[in-house]
């Protein structure tokens, strides 16, 4: 007898329709699966048979063909083994149900017939509802990551005999209740704050600005000054989550398996910091299934580089294509798999390789050519991406002592949402929604300069041999100071303030 369940499969974060088909035959016994499986897929044929046997059913004794459809595309994961069992019992009919083909059912099975979860759920729902399903089948692990979405009805349950009884009689069964996003957003909990933030006045400007305008940072200054501490007090001033972005930030961190299962949802800006010993693979992604890296975690949120040059110089390179496009292509032999990758760039680097130039309390015991030789580590092209470079240097005892009351991260970020709420309407026709994703033509429309602010540019861009970006980068940062400071237009003081965080241009080249 032949059956056929509905199931899906994932190519990146986007959800595409498997039907799984069973035919049950005369033969030797035997169990074959079709339909380009890797290797956890074979092998879903054992966990099926002690999943069956351990449910209290009959596992048939006959020559059972497994195919999953299309055939051409590679099938990855255990997410099959429900349907596939499911398939296995309706062939044999040792259950039916007339409406078997109005659900998607996933889910991978234990050998005692229990149900675990798996990854990606999310975007699979988001992909079956697009694709006209309106019915799923999901462990019941997965249930929170589902029920945010409307539209369809999620049915999850522990195990196979639970699935089994359930579509005996559908009708006897509720969907689980949706969620309402809004209820968890009061639970943002950050463990930094810029009130802890002793001294680094001109650090945090930097910091403000480069949140009110989604701009790329760099910090430069010696062990020991904060810049560990400002990187990670900067997603307490981005803008909140909108949906569509947490539900897109949630969608790869659930095919990369690191989404909390209570909360079934990201709500906080991701914070990223790999080390810079990790390997290519780990930052941009891939591996056998072409999983997301931390380029494409950090996602709407930030991406903290610390001590950028210790980086091998051909892993920052890679950089510089994301940077740009937003996104990171996944090139394997198997296949080709785009994540999104709209991230800030928070670096932080000594100034010298003992980190003490330009310091006012420690003496610099580098050569020349030693400071040279680690500031070219960093290409040209790569620090033409990074809008503002802020140095910062080591903190006094007056300052750590001081009892001088300093700006909650709250109230820097009620003027970061300000900045953001005119660039929002300023951009509303063009699907951007801060200043550092304007392209040229934006640029030329929405950062018109005075005669004096061209002059001051000027003399800066030939004076610090700027190359075209950088140009493009102090116009952008300038009309964020601007925002910052509620004018329509970028006057001098703006343009003079973006210049003075480019001051790096001319030791990289």
């Amino acid at each position: 007898m032949l059956s056929k369940i509905n199931s899906f499969g994932l190519d990146g974060i986007k959800g595409y329709g498997v039907t799984v088909e069973i035919d049950i035959g005369a033969g030797l016994p035997a169990v074959d699966v079709v339909g380009l499986p890797d290797a956890a897929v074979k092998e879903s044929k054992e966990r099926v048979r002690s999943a069956i046997r351990n449910s209290g059913f009959m596992f048939s004794p006959k020559k059972i063909t497994v195919n999953l459809s299309p055939a051409d595309t590679k099938k990855t994961g255990a997410m099959y083994d429900l349907p596939i069992a499911l398939g296995m019992l309706y062939a044999t009919e040792q259950f039916t149900c007339e409406s078997l083909n109005e659900f998607g059912i996933l889910g991978e099975l234990s050998l005692d017939g229990r149900i675990k979860s798996v990854r990606g759920i999310l975007p699979i729902i988001i992909s079956a509802l697009d694709l006209g399903c309106k019915k799923i089948v999901i462990p019941k692990a997965n249930v929170n990551e589902a029920s945010y979405i409307d539209g369809i009805d999620v049915y999850a349950f522990d195990t196979l005999r639970e699935v089994v009884d359930f579509l005996r009689d559908p009708s006897k069964h509720t969907p689980y209740p949706k969620l309402d996003i809004n209820k968890f957003r009061e639970e943002r909990n950050y463990s930094e704050d810029f009130s802890l933030v002793k001294g680094q006045y001109a650090a945090k400007r930097a910091m403000e600005i480069a949140a009110a305008g989604g701009h790329n940072i760099l910090m430069i200054g010696p062990p020991g000054g904060g810049k560990t501490m400002l990187a990670r007090c900067l997603p307490t001033i981005l803008p909140d989550l909108t949906i569509p972005e947490a539900l897109e930030t949630t969608k790869i961190h659930s095919v990369a398996g690191l989404l909390d299962d209570k909360k079934g949802i990201i709500l906080t800006r991701p914070f990223r910091a790999p080390h810079h010993t990790g390997s290519k693979i780990a930052l941009t992604g891939g591996g056998v299934n072409a999983r997301p890296g931390e380029i494409s975690l950090a996602h709407n949120g930030v991406l903290f580089m610390d001590e950028l040059p210790e980086y091998p110089r051909d892993t920052l390179e890679i950089l510089r294509q994301p940077l740009e496009d937003n996104v990171i292509t996944i090139a394997r032999a198997q296949r080709t798999v785009e994540y999104p990758a709209n991230f800030m760039l928070v670096a932080s680097m000594n100034p010298c390789p003992c980190g003490n130039y330009g310091s006012k309390t420690h003496e610099c015991t580098c050569t020349p050519a030693q400071i040279s030789k680690y500031m070219s580590k960093l290409s040209g092209p790569l620090m033409d991406r990074i809008d503002i470079h802020i140095e910062v240097d080591n903190v006094t005892y007056g300052d750590l002592s001081s009892k001088e009351r300093t700006e909650t991260s709250a109230e820097i970020k009620a003027r970061v949402n300000e900045a953001r709420s005119i660039q929002l309407e300023r951009f509303k026709e063009q699907g951007i929604y801060s200043n550092s994703r304007m392209n040229n033509r934006l640029v030329s429309e929405y950062c018109k300069l005075d005669d004096e602010s061209e002059r001051i540019l000027k003399i800066s861009f030939e004076r610090l041999g700027m190359s075209a970006r950088a140009y493009n980068r102090i116009l952008k940062v300038a009309r964020t100071i601007a925002d910052l400071d509620g004018k329509e237009n970028i006057l001098p003081i703006h343009i003079t303030e973006a210049i003075g965080y480019r001051s790096l241009d001319r030791r990289v080249r």
